[in-house]
């Protein structure tokens, strides 16, 4: 490996990790830069494994045994080595998961390449928190839909923490973001899927019943933590899907109704 001490905080190089918790930076970094960061030994392996090259690698000396091997392909790449109080100054956290890496961001694939193998997608409008955007794509990954879509104000599946929340599936989980929410719905209802847009309306069909109808190829839809789903969103819908609920409750966070949902409408 072509290791390279921490002697200076402002070394080259080491830019990609500096000042991790200024949201606005990360923003700008991640994705117009082409890069976004995996945390941990096993999500680094996770980015290597789905053909992800990384650029750099930031860790602490004891944890060289574990990312040797994943480097081996990548006998060029640095990797940053600096004690722990050095790694805390230079990223504004602790490091306790042990390994960080600068990766390269692979070109996103057309909407129509994504889900052209299909027969169970999901496709996300407007879910703004990354925590809620890795569990989605954990339960994708778990339960087993093929793909995900994320609409333009979607946020990002590759910023940290959404990577970080999902165990590393969203490297593992083909996805893509639609340029446009018309187009790209109307490439998921020309490649044959039903969508349905899980909403709150009045006519909306109990999860269940609508589960019984068994569509061959299925287009999940989710909104927005809060305001849920947008009138274009349910307007551009086959069908409205409610998951009933109890005790007054009238839904679930989002996350927590993928999950169910994706249960539900399993294919069998």
């Amino acid at each position: 490996m072509h290791i390279r001490p921490i002697t200076e905080l402002n070394a080259p190089g080491l830019e990609d990790y500096s000042r991790l918790t200024d949201v606005a930076l990360r923003r700008v970094l991640e994705p117009a830069g082409g890069l976004y960061l995996a945390e941990s030994p096993k999500v680094i392996a996770r980015a290597i494994a789905a053909g992800h090259v990384p650029r750099s690698v930031l860790l602490q000396q004891k944890w060289l045994d574990d990312v040797a091997p994943l480097l081996e392909p990548f006998p060029d790449v640095p990797v940053f080595v600096g004690d722990e109080a050095v790694l805390e100054q230079l990223t504004g956290y602790h490091m306790h998961r042990g390994a960080l890496a600068s990766m390269h961001r692979p070109p996103l694939a057309s909407v129509a390449d994504t889900i052209s193998d299909g027969s169970r997608i999901v496709v996300l409008e407007d879910i703004v928190d990354h925590t809620n955007v890795g569990a989605i794509f954990r339960a994708v990954a778990g339960i087993g839909a093929d793909a995900v879509l994320v609409g333009p104000r979607c946020a990002d599946p590759l910023y940290r923490r959404s990577v970080r929340v999902s165990m590393g599936t969203v490297l593992q989980v083909p996805w893509t973001r639609m340029p446009s929410w018309a187009g790209g719905i109307a490439d998921v209802k020309s490649a044959g899927f039903h969508v349905a847009a899980l909403a709150l309306t009045d006519d909306a069909v109990p999860l269940d019943e609508f589960s019984a109808r068994n569509h061959d190829k299925l287009a999940i839809v989710m909104g927005a933590e809060g305001d849920g789903l947008s009138r274009t969103a349910i307007r551009s819908a086959d069908t409205v899907v409610v998951i009933p609920m109890k005790h007054g409750v009238d839904s679930l966070n989002v996350a927590s109704a993928s999950a169910v949902a994706l249960w539900e409408l399993r294919r069998r």
